[in-house]
């Protein structure tokens, strides 16, 4: 019987989701794609200074996943920026925090200051949010 399967938890969303050369065209072979959880751990570990353990916990995984998103990520951000490409953060396997579950922020969640699906927007707007999220949802887990 497999293991059953950890939502990354995150606790908002890129208020841009593309970034790259102001002169570049969509073509597709200039396009880095970075998952929204691989965001989540530039923003924990880089913005906000929180070490991979910590950045771990308030994700709901193990510190060596950690090490590798926050690895793949790194390396995206470095190819985006090297050659130019456009980078484009969506998709992946994760569930936006629900502001109150433990180890989310200090003090409370940071959904409040960050992020397209702010906590203001998530009441007044769809619950489940994002395309990915829909289909997260409609996953079956054993959590």
């Amino acid at each position: 019987m497999p293991r059953p399967f950890k939502w990354r938890r995150v606790c908002c969303l890129p208020d841009n989701n593309r970034f790259g050369p102001l002169n570049a065209d969509a073509d597709q072979s200039d396009v880095v794609q970075m998952s929204v959880d691989e965001y989540e751990a530039i923003r924990l570990i880089d913005t906000e200074g929180y070490t991979q353990e910590k950045c771990a916990e308030h994700m709901n995984v193990s510190r060596s996943t950690i090490q590798s998103i926050y690895d793949a990520a790194r390396k995206k951000l470095s190819d985006s920026l090297v050659y130019g490409k456009i980078l484009w953060i969506e998709g992946g396997e994760y569930r936006l925090c629900d502001g109150a579950s433990r180890g989310c922020g200090v003090g409370g969640c940071h959904r409040h200051r960050c992020g397209r699906n702010s906590l203001a927007e998530s009441e007044s707007s769809n619950p489940i949010g994002t395309e990915t999220e829909k289909a997260n949802e409609d996953r079956d887990t054993d959590e």
